[in-house]
């Protein structure tokens, strides 16, 4: 129960520690970058759980949890002594000039993607069960699917809304999106404590389903709307 705790508040406040961190160096004037940073964030967490399901053993990279907190606790420093706009600041970067925020953003999606293909690395290795299976004795890729499918879901409903629902209110778009992966982490970090099999559906991902059903009905509601209900709906499942 400890465990389970302690990394549902993580999965938690990696949510909320994400959208705190791009907010405070204005990202949301790159709108993509801040939904890849935010959805980034919180699949590297999920991929971290995925590796210990698989070898029964959470791993921690070079630069991990720890040089990832540091990083953002220098960013909210940053912003707090020299206010936000600070990040707008052209910075020479060799031939080209670049923000210092999406320097900032750069260098930490390149360390995530990196600890992404470490985590998965150790995935395709073989895991801790018979025959190089997970420690419920499933498939290594048996955790692939719950996560693919909300990731893919964000995606389409970003670019595939007629109304830019992501666009004109991100924080709420992200904070959604962002607790079903919790939602989802939990449900595989149940499934390693129990060394049960990972369930593929969960009741949380009726929320994104919601979303794309009223695309696919031509909006029949707004979509403003229908992503609060979302939300709300996440919170309650």
């Amino acid at each position: 129960m400890g465990e389970l705790f302690d990394h549902g508040c993580d999965a938690l406040s990696t949510v909320f520690l994400a959208l705190a961190t791009v907010v405070a160096v204005e990202l949301g004037h790159h709108p993509a970058l801040m939904f890849y940073q935010c959805i980034t964030a919180s699949t590297l967490f999920y991929t971290a759980h995925w590796q210990t399901y698989v070898s029964g053993t959470l791993y921690f990279g070079k630069f991990d949890v720890t040089e990832a907190q540091f990083v953002i606790i220098w960013i909210h420093l940053t912003s707090a002594l020299f206010g936000s706009n600070i990040w707008s600041t052209m910075f020479p970067l060799g031939f080209v000039t670049l923000e210092l925020k999406l320097i900032m953003v750069f260098f930490t999606l390149g360390g995530a993607i990196m600890n992404h293909f470490w985590y998965l690395s150790c995935i395709y290795s073989g895991g801790a069960g018979k025959n190089g299976s997970t420690i419920a004795g499933t498939s290594i890729l048996s955790p692939l699917s719950p996560i693919a499918s909300v990731v893919l879901a964000a995606a389409i409903i970003y670019y595939k809304s007629p109304t830019q629902l992501y666009e004109n209110h991100p924080c709420l778009y992200l904070l959604t999106f962002g607790l079903v992966i919790a939602k989802v982490t939990l449900r595989l970090v149940v499934a390693h404590m129990t060394k049960n099999e990972i369930r593929t559906i969960d009741s949380v991902l009726i929320s994104p389903a919601m979303l794309m059903l009223n695309q696919y009905f031509n909006v029949f509601l707004s979509e403003y709307f229908v992503l609060w209900v979302a939300l709300v709906s996440t919170m309650s499942l």
